[in-house]
């Protein structure tokens, strides 16, 4: 059902607007906070009318203040899926750069705050905007709770288990083992030879579709390795070194890759890691740079920019990828992946329906003003 503006018109908008390379940091921030505000207007109202007969409202983080006002607005319970720490905290440093590991913890903590408190800064003429249009001279009830699930492997981030208030860890939401079966062309061709490389990079604005195809196949000749481009952007066709096919099921083309290079979106770093396989992160924008900088530090792949990338330093990568000792240490990681995300949070969340007058205590607070409940 049609909601909001459409992700790929806000993906290209970030890509397309050139304050967000202006070297005035003013003109940057002003382009971030633009494309914070931008359709959340569209997003509320439509959303407004679907959630009416609810009994709870799920949310991801980009539309998390939209589902928490709509939330607000009829009363309901709000459950909001978090696919990485957003959520103040000392674990996870704040800037995904290599010095942050070296930040004092509770600078983190601090930081994490202050960016929930400017995107909210940033959101709130959007949601008063919509507090006037939605309940005409009034304020709408408080909402009755919000839940943070927290959809993704706590073991990746070590410590942070402990450290955050009230957790509900139910792992990635992976899909179920029944895989659709391969192709028959494409599983031709990957029994054909040894484990090839994957690259794909999802629903990312790829500008220049040859010339990174160009640059894989390149890489891959150098490496001696056969290639699996995949990306609607790309021309579909299958031959000895390279096959570029539009989309593929990860669960079952990934545990047949000796290396997964990729955008760094939850989802997909949830399936290399699912795979066993050592991922080069390229990311690209929102929390893309924390899953490469985190993949790297657990020793389980290699990251940089996809902006800049180039052939040598994409080769780079790949070898310190595809090292022994990565390598086993995916596999590893892969054998004790668990694979019961989607059910465990349902669990959560049917416990919010049964009962919406959990208390406090049992991690359930109310519906909250600002990203990842910071007030």
């Amino acid at each position: 059902m049609p909601f909001g503006l459409d992700s790929g018109e806000l993906l290209r908008a970030q890509r397309d607007d050139a304050r967000f390379r202006h070297p005035n940091p003013v003109r940057r921030v002003q382009a971030v906070v633009d494309l914070q505000r931008r359709g959340f207007g569209e997003a509320a109202r439509d959303l407004l009318s679907l959630a009416g007969d609810s009994v709870v409202l799920v949310t991801g983080m980009a539309c998390e203040e939209v589902a928490a006002e709509v939330a607000r607005h009829h009363a309901i319970p709000l459950a909001a899926m978090h696919f990485f720490p957003i959520q103040p905290n000392r674990t996870v440093p704040v800037v995904p750069t290599d010095w942050a590991r070296y930040l004092p913890a509770e600078l983190n903590r601090l930081g994490w705050r202050a960016l929930a408190k400017a995107r909210a800064w940033a959101l709130a003429p959007e949601i008063a905007a919509f507090r006037r249009a939605a309940t005409p001279g009034g304020d709408a009830d408080s909402g009755r709770s919000y839940t943070a699930i927290q959809a993704y492997d706590p073991a990746l981030f070590p410590g942070l288990e402990d450290e955050l208030r009230e957790p509900l860890f139910t792992g990635f939401p992976v899909p179920a083992d029944e895989s659709p079966a391969i192709g028959a062309e494409l599983s031709e061709w990957l029994c054909a030879g040894p484990a090839p490389i994957y690259a794909g990079f999802g629903s990312m604005p790829v500008t220049d579709p040859v010339a990174i195809e160009s640059m894989v196949r390149e890489v891959g000749r150098r490496l001696g390795r056969r290639v699996l481009l995949v990306g609607s952007m790309f021309r579909p066709r299958i031959g000895d070194g390279l096959a570029v096919v539009d989309q593929v099921d990860h669960p079952s083309v990934l545990p047949l890759c000796a290396v997964a290079v990729h955008h760094g979106g939850a989802g997909t770093t949830a399936a290399a890691l699912r795979a066993g396989v050592p991922s080069v992160i390229c990311a690209v924008q929102a929390d893309q740079p924390y899953w490469g900088r985190q993949i790297e530090a657990l020793g389980l792949g290699a990251t940089a920019p996809f902006a800049g990338l180039t052939a040598n330093r994409l080769e780079r990568l790949l070898i310190r990828a595809t090292e022994p000792e990565v390598v086993a240490w995916a596999a590893a990681f892969g054998a004790g992946f668990r694979d019961d995300g989607v059910r465990r949070a349902a669990d959560v969340i049917e416990s919010i329906t049964r009962d919406e007058s959990i208390t406090e205590d049992s991690g359930v607070r109310e519906v909250p003003t600002m990203i990842g409940g910071v007030r």
